[in-house]
């Protein structure tokens, strides 16, 4: 008997167990054909019937095998022969030892790039380390064209790091660093996991410059990084370039700039008044013009500048004669003063009956300014101090009334908000009660990527409305969007809903109190999930290209991204694990003797219904539907694929059992045949012995 490995194989989320042939190269086939001819041969003698039974006394070769031989027809059909199976070698009968087929070396049985294993009756080969086999399988025998072929690491994206350029070589590969990067801890070529090397990108330090220029901006210190200059204060640009950029060998390089110096000359000058000067003619230096005693400048400014064009610029110096006009009056005072209004000139203030000077300067005096200086006479009611009332603060008050508000973060709760002064001198206090403003919706909490729950602040026993608004969008679904809102009434301490939320969806979440006027925002990504399993029906054909259908509902609100078609050979080596990512390309047109993807179908392609013919030679999203081999077996499972940014989720179902052609109907039909040769070779058999008869 052929050896058989067990076969666990995943169809829609259960597991199946099973027995496959495992595939012998070389004279396996012919081994087939001779128990097909042995097969035919038996049946043959069934249709004959017992014609010659066989003698007893002839020896039971086939009994004598050894249990690693099989039992054959010799090639001149004298007798059976013990010949040992594949895998081993020996007289057949006695003895039947392992072949070691691995001893001639990995290369010669294996091809390039491998690594031999023998095992007890067969062999089995694995690539060596920067190499995959053509059948993206881990293990393999060649018999069918597998070999070992280069991978290809360049394909990672950021394998060499930042600035990194990779080159694959064969088995292996290298980086090299980008123009504008510098290689790290190492030299060129290297790998980052072996060398701990790496590129960084070239860094130009600040940019330098000379005497008389400034830098005005700069982009950055590294690597194409720009640096504009312009001339320093009191000077002019003459020619030159004003910008220098950070080269890849780290300098900065391009700066010409030329300036040369500024200078205003003698500064201008006006009636009934002086300068102060440092001397100075040069751009920036200014020039502070102050009026004589008994006079004051009416203009708009006493400062002239010499500015970046040679020039002075200023408003016109106008000093005109002081005097500084009646003097102010105060709340609840008067003053003693002689009327006169010149530089020196003073006034004295006095509070009224029934107040009292608190503090400060009762004195004014006229200024050189032509204004009047400022007093801190205070003049108090006999009340005394202002009430104080906690949490709050004076909004306006006069000698004898005063407002209170409650101060930010606190509101009015009640009582009333206005102290007055009696005329006994005694303050009637306000009774303003503030209390500590909360926001409505505190402690917001995300629960089980759907669930929101916050802390409601409000008065005790106050029912508040909530408006929830959820819009939800998908990156890689541009047209897709989800946008709902619901109300909630709620009298509670602590509040808690539930949304209905898709998967793999980025929600913004808003939550108003609109009673309160407040609302909060929070944001939600929900997780990818598996896809449903498809709804189809199973089915089982006879014919070798049948076709399968697949109604489905074209709803956005899905995750799946694409679907997969699988075919199995039933008699075969597979494990086939639904769960699993398939990368890599497409068996070949001659390869159709393993499990394999036939077809692959994007969903934004499909419509409501999808017709699929197995084995109709054709390609879908890059993967060959090879024709289904004559005499197999097969399993069709379809395999739905959701994929999210490095997310990859996905079920399968059974979809249908694809019968081949059976060598039986081939044997019944020789059988038929047989039978119709012996009825016509008796009926001849009859008409000869009649025949025989009537001539004697």
């Amino acid at each position: 008997m052929p050896s058989t490995q067990r076969l666990k194989m995943k169809v829609g989320g259960g597991e199946e167990d099973g027995f496959l042939t495992k595939g012998r190269p070389h004279q396996g086939d012919k081994l087939k054909m001779d128990e097909r001819s042995a097969t035919v041969s038996l049946l043959l003698l069934f249709c004959l019937g017992s014609v010659t039974p066989a003698p007893a006394n002839i020896l039971d070769v086939c009994a004598s095998c050894h249990v690693n031989a099989t039992c054959v027809d010799k090639y001149d059909h004298s007798g059976k022969v013990c010949n040992c199976k594949y895998g081993f070698v020996g007289n057949g009968r006695t003895f039947c030892q392992d072949k070691d087929e691995c001893q001639i070396g990995a290369t010669k049985i294996c091809g390039q790039h491998t690594t031999c294993h023998n095992t007890y009756g067969s062999y089995y080969c694995t690539c060596l380390t920067g190499y995959i086999a053509s059948n993206y399988l881990p293990v393999f025998i060649p018999n069918d064209g597998t070999h070992c072929q280069d991978i290809d690491e360049c394909r990672v994206a950021g394998l060499c790091g930042e600035g990194g350029q990779c080159r694959n070589l064969d088995g292996t590969f290298d980086c090299r660093c980008q123009l504008g990067y510098r290689v790290h801890n190492g030299t060129e070529p290297f790998r980052p996991q072996k060398n701990q090397a790496s590129c960084q990108v070239v860094d130009c330090g600040q940019p330098t410059f000379r005497e008389n220029i400034v830098l005005l901006s700069a982009t950055g210190t590294t690597f194409g990084s720009v640096a504009t200059f312009e001339c320093d204060e009191g000077f002019l640009w003459k020619s030159g370039n004003k910008a220098s950029a950070c080269g890849a060998d780290g300098l900065w390089r391009g700066l010409t700039i030329i300036c040369e110096v500024i200078d205003c000359g003698s500064p201008p000058t006006f009636a009934h008044s002086h300068v102060e000067w440092n001397g100075s003619s040069r751009v920036g230096t200014e020039v502070l013009y102050q009026c004589n005693f008994g006079y004051r400048n009416i203009g708009k400014s006493n400062v002239f500048t010499c500015t970046a064009a040679g020039q002075w610029e200023g408003v016109t110096v106008l000093c005109q004669e002081i005097t500084c006009g009646p003097p102010k009056t105060l709340p609840h005072s008067t003053l003693l003063w002689d009327r006169s209004t010149g530089p020196g000139s003073v006034v004295q203030y006095e509070c009224v009956d029934g107040y009292y000077q608190e503090g400060g300067d009762n004195i004014s005096t006229c200024l050189t300014s032509g204004e009047w200086a400022n007093i801190s006479l205070n003049c108090k009611a006999k009340c005394g101090p202002v009430p104080f009332l906690a949490h709050s603060e004076v909004v306006w008050h006069n000698t004898s009334v005063v407002l209170h508000h409650c101060v930010k973060g606190y509101r009015s709760w009640s009582g009333s908000n206005v102290s007055t002064c009696s005329s006994s001198g005694v303050w009637h206090a306000a009774t303003l009660s503030c209390i500590e403003v909360k926001q409505p919706i505190n402690q917001l909490l995300v629960l089980n990527e759907k669930c929101l729950q916050w802390r409601a602040e409000k008065d005790e026993g106050a029912i508040e409305m909530y408006k929830v608004i959820y819009i939800g969008s998908r990156e890689y679904e541009r047209g897709f969007l989800d946008k709902r809102k619901q109300f909630v009434n709620s009298m509670e301490d602590w509040v808690q809903i539930c949304l209905s939320l898709l998967p793999a969806t980025n929600y913004s979440v808003s939550i108003t109190a609109l009673l309160a006027g407040f609302t909060a925002t929070v944001a939600i990504n929900t997780t990818l999930t598996v896809p449903a399993v498809p709804e189809l029906h199973y089915r089982e054909f006879e014919t070798p290209v049948p076709t399968l259908r697949l109604h489905r509902s074209p709803s956005t609100l899905d995750t799946i991204s694409l679907y997969q078609v699988f075919v199995l050979p039933i008699e075969g080596v597979l494990a086939f694990n639904c769960s699993c990512p398939v990368n890599g390309k497409p068996p070949s047109k001659s390869d159709s003797s393993q499990g394999h993807i036939v077809a692959q179908m994007r969903i934004s392609r499909l419509g409501a219904e999808m017709n699929f013919t197995v084995g109709d030679g054709l390609s879908y999203g890059g993967f060959y539907n090879a024709p289904l081999r004559k005499g197999k077996n097969y399993y069709v499972i379809l395999r739905a694929v959701s994929q999210w940014k490095n997310d990859l989720k996905s079920s399968c179902v059974l979809w249908a059992k694809v019968r081949g052609t059976s060598y039986v109907i081939m044997i019944s039909s020789l059988c038929a045949a047989a039978l119709i040769g012996l009825i016509v070779l008796a009926v001849l058999l009859g008409w000869t012995y009649t025949w025989f008869l009537k001539r004697r």
